[in-house]
């Protein structure tokens, strides 16, 4: 297919309806992999949504790649990146392909001789980008296989990340780096988020480099506070990104952490619809992921109900318990009071009987002796009393306090 047809055909899809575009678009990747010829065009953007060349040429790189899911498909695939993507969208295309198809051919990871190997044709006045490439399509697979540890040793030493020279200062790189940090066990959570911080306000930061950081978020090594910073910089990037599907299903995965599980199932389900409408490439694989986070989210609102009820019923318990404690205790208190009293009392009517009549005391100093009497039972019974709750004065306000 000749250069002029491939483009009067894409720009027709231009003005064409999704379902229109798609078709077309398939119909010049079908043909120029039939040919054996890659496209010729210029790939002006990185939009999978409305641009039709990148759109294409975006379809026919991920053949390639999973024809042959290699690090020379993607010296080929750099190499023409070089030649045919403009210097205003190369860095969206490197990361758009770099990271989604070492994502999608995740099962293929090279050693570090096959990466050496091929690194060493990254060279000329385009060797930092095409190094910078390959890198991304290798730690891709490494990031999408949770190997962290391997992660942060190629990008930190390895002789392919290394000739991308001063595109690893790129925001992308450094995230990637955070993600790997929080993912190790080795590494400190305060490197990682010195890195994640330098990489979320990077002024150039972009998609992708919010979402590795997002993602590194969520798959950390558990340390406190990992929920609310995952749900702060997911609020934030659901504001940047309405309607990014990824960015909504983070936001549910930082909910959830925060114990917010009615806000977490409605994130989770404006990702399962943002998704149904993307032509993302992995949707049945997000969409697993998103349906298992889904569940997660029900089970842990249903588990927060139950422990809930179950706190209300031990407290109602526990302050039953107390009360009848309280009660108890409060009814001891007052039988020996009672019983004090009515000893002093017994006490006093036998004293008395015997002073009124036995002796031969006059009748003045008999009365004087039963007042006597009476005034040291009287005291005997209110230092009883008193003595009683005085000792429980001190259980009494403790009792008030815990209620």
């Amino acid at each position: 297919m000749d250069t002029a047809t491939v483009t009067a055909r894409l720009d027709q899809a231009r003005t064409a309806d999704a379902r229109e575009r798609d078709r077309l678009c398939d119909e010049v990747v079908a043909e120029l992999l039939a040919a054996g010829s890659p496209p010729a065009f210029e790939v002006r953007s990185a939009d999978l949504d409305s641009d039709p060349y990148f759109i294409c040429a975006d379809r026919y790189w991920r053949r390639r790649f999973q024809d042959r899911p290699t690090v020379r498909t993607a010296l080929e695939c750099a190499h023409w990146m070089t030649d045919h993507a403009t210097d205003g969208s190369w860095g969206a295309v490197a990361e758009q392909w770099g990271l989604g198809n070492g994502f999608l051919n995740r099962g293929s990871v090279e050693s570090a001789t096959e990466l050496a190997a091929v690194g060493e044709a990254a060279t000329g006045a385009a060797g930092e980008r095409i190094a910078f490439f390959l890198t991304l399509f290798h730690v891709g697979k490494l990031r999408a296989n949770f190997c962290f540890d391997e992660l942060h040793t190629v990008l930190a030493s390895s002789p392919l990340a290394l000739a991308a020279g001063s595109l690893r200062q790129e925001p992308v790189f450094v995230a990637l780096q955070a993600f790997a940090a929080f993912g190790s066990r080795a590494l400190t959570v305060g490197y990682a988020t010195d890195l994640l911080e330098r990489a979320w306000s990077a002024p150039g930061r972009s998609r992708h480099t919010v979402d590795i950081c997002l993602n590194g978020l969520a798959f950390a090594a558990p340390f406190e506070g990992q929920g609310e910073l995952l749900r702060i910089h997911a609020e934030e990037a659901v504001r940047a990104y309405p309607r990014d599907h990824m960015f909504h299903a983070r936001l549910a995965t930082g909910l959830h952490m925060c114990g917010r599980h009615d806000a977490a199932l409605e994130s989770i389900d404006t990702a399962l619809t943002l998704l149904a409408a993307s032509a993302t490439a992995s949707l049945g694989v997000l969409q697993d992921q998103y349906l298992t986070r889904r569940d997660a989210i029900q089970e842990g609102r249903l588990r927060a109900l139950r422990d809930t009820e179950q706190q209300r019923r031990w407290d109602q318990q526990a302050a039953a318990n107390a009360q009848l404690e309280r009660s108890l205790h409060t009814s001891s208190v007052r039988v020996v009071e009672v019983v004090a009293v009515f000893t002093a009392a017994i006490a006093f009517a036998v004293g008395s009987l015997q002073v009124t009549l036995t002796g031969t005391l006059p009748l003045t100093d008999r009365l004087w002796l039963l007042a006597a009497q009476g005034a040291g039972l009287a005291l005997f019974a209110l230092l009883v009393v008193g003595g009683t709750w005085l000792i429980t004065r001190g259980r009494r306000r403790d009792d008030r306090g815990s209620g």
